[in-house]
């Protein structure tokens, strides 16, 4: 048995001096519903967790405006039944609600979710090469079973799939991250938050060793109110997405005013098609253009033996996910 240290903190700076005084062992634990997981599996060994349970970051606020501000430690079940994200932003709530268990949603919480870590099963099978687990010792995925991996935004290094339905929602949604660390606080747009993998797949998101997520900012939107969140899985509940699109439309007299088009399940990170928005914009709001707008969100997409399929899937998932929030099905 190992030992690992444990400390429960009430506020920012307390988190952050814990945190920032051993970077390379010490880490953050909330719901705790990923990291434990993965402290089973030896994936993650840390040997001190640092508990922000007590810290004032899980309140919804409405700022002046009418953006809404929330809070990292907010649970996922929370936040996907709030009023106001319920009317305003459909999508998150759909997606939300669409991820994990009821039992996980009561737990987890919105900073630890954008943290999640892949469900690649290589990555948690520390026997298995893995140059996101271990850099430079290889990707047993790419000639392995790769059915569940990612087709757009991969390298030679790496193609294992961001698997938060949640992150596809807020990055069609132009969210914003508010940071705090040893440095002071910084703002990072959402889109640019995870990484693609390239040469170092390690590398999964902007936050720097000490650093905190304080809270998510979703802006005042002309599209947001009329999304939805359309994930197709194996199973009815409880499974990850094979392919899923979040998308909103602001819509005048059947012609699209503007668009926002995000796909899960299939990408190394939570990929936003600008493609496909742009084939969407100035246009009818029609079938022929939502399968214009999917061939371009799929048109980079490089597959592997067994996860080819997820190409037409995706496909097919955007152009339904379209109709639906046009009101054409």
């Amino acid at each position: 048995m190992r030992a690992i240290d444990y400390v429960a903190v009430q506020d920012a700076p307390a988190a952050l001096e814990r945190l920032s005084a051993r970077p390379r062992d010490a880490v953050p634990i909330a719901g705790g519903t990923n990291l434990l997981d993965l402290m089973k599996l030896h994936v993650h060994n840390p040997a001190l967790l640092v508990d922000i349970n007590g810290l004032p970051l899980d309140r919804v606020e409405e700022l002046e405006g009418g953006a809404l501000r929330i809070g990292a430690l907010v649970r996922n079940s929370d936040l996907a039944n709030h009023p106001r994200v319920r009317e305003r932003y459909p999508v998150l709530s759909e997606a939300l609600l669409a991820g994990a268990s009821p039992q996980l949603r009561n737990m987890a919480t919105l900073g630890g979710n954008i943290l999640q870590r892949t469900r690649c099963a290589y990555f948690r099978d520390v026997s298995q090469a893995c140059n996101k687990r271990e850099p430079g010792t290889g990707c047993a995925a790419l000639e392995g079973y790769n059915r569940m991996h990612a087709v757009l935004g991969t390298s030679p290094q790496c193609i294992a799939a961001n698997p938060s339905d949640m992150n596809v929602a807020l990055v069609a949604l132009d969210a914003s991250l508010q940071l705090q660390g040893p440095e002071g606080e910084r703002d990072v747009p959402f889109a640019a938050f995870h990484l693609e993998p390239g040469a170092h797949p390690e590398r999964e998101t902007l936050l720097k060793p000490g650093e905190l997520i304080t809270h998510v900012t979703l802006p005042v939107s002309g599209f947001a109110a009329r999304s939805r969140y359309l994930k197709v899985r194996d199973r009815a509940s409880y499974a990850f997405a094979l392919a899923s699109a979040a998308v909103a439309l602001e819509l005048e007299a059947g012609t699209i005013k503007d668009a926002r088009v995000a796909l899960g399940g299939v990408g190394t990170r939570p990929w936003r098609s600008t493609e496909a928005e742009s084939a969407l914009i100035g246009q009818k709001a029609d079938e022929v253009r939502f399968k214009a707008a999917a061939a371009a969100a799929l048109k980079g997409a490089r597959t592997r033996p067994h996860n080819a399929f997820k190409v037409e899937l995706a496909r097919r998932t955007l152009v339904r996910a379209l109709s639906l929030t046009a009101g054409l099905l």
